[in-house]
């Protein structure tokens, strides 16, 4: 059970794919892991159930970082929570596993929402904003040896991830993928989505997929 406070996105089938790619990942207590984006916490806290006794969560919502450090605490795990723009509390650490399921849903323009629960999902309108910041930012804070595990919809080009990611000197590969029907968010752009390419006219499901990104040792 996960507390939710309103305005904080409820875990779903994206969240629940990138649990099941953590649980392939073998964690002790001394593996470093951060949850960037971490919404209600739950990735956080599947990382502390698997053993894992350093976890830090970062979300720029108030709400996520309050609710996340609710779990945290309802569920007895020790974890830290910052508030900050994806890396930016920890730009000085490095961690063994960085795990992220961010926005990623094409919107109407660039614009990014800053409250709202758009704010959950919005990624300007190639669904790409926070995806290529991660890209950049996340390696910089792996250390040796680190996986980082990316969660993202195909609608929001999986093929530029993969060039980023291995840009930045990561060996890439799929690790997970489920197709999903269109939620309520997709349902009310299935027209504009439609007129820009990224969907065909009668499309009523999506990919998601988990990335995984491997630092050199």
């Amino acid at each position: 059970m996960l507390l939710r406070i309103p305005g904080v996105y409820s875990p779903q089938d994206d969240t629940w794919l990138l649990a099941g790619a953590l649980a392939q990942h073998t964690l002790s207590p001394l593996t470093r892991v951060l949850d960037i984006c971490t919404g209600t916490g739950a990735l956080a806290l599947r990382a502390a159930e698997l053993g894992s006794s350093s976890v830090t969560a970062i979300d720029i919502s108030r709400r996520a970082v309050l609710t996340a450090r609710i779990n945290a605490r309802i569920h007895r795990h020790t974890i830290r929570v910052l508030q900050g723009s994806l890396t930016a509390p920890v730009r000085a650490e490095y961690f063994d596993l960085v795990i992220s399921n961010p926005p990623y849903v094409p919107a109407h323009d660039d614009r990014l929402p800053d409250t709202g629960m758009a704010q959950a999902w919005d990624a300007g309108t190639d669904g790409r904003a926070l995806l290529d910041r991660i890209c950049a930012q996340a390696p910089e804070v792996l250390a040796p040896g680190g996986t980082l595990l990316l969660a993202q919809s195909t609608l929001s080009r999986v093929d530029k991830t993969h060039v980023m990611l291995e840009e930045q000197g990561l060996a890439v590969d799929v690790v997970a993928r489920r197709e999903i029907p269109f939620g309520p968010v997709l349902t009310a752009r299935r027209h504009m989505l439609a007129a820009r390419g990224i969907i065909t006219a009668d499309q009523r499901t999506e990919e998601i997929v988990v990335i995984r990104g491997r630092q050199h040792s």
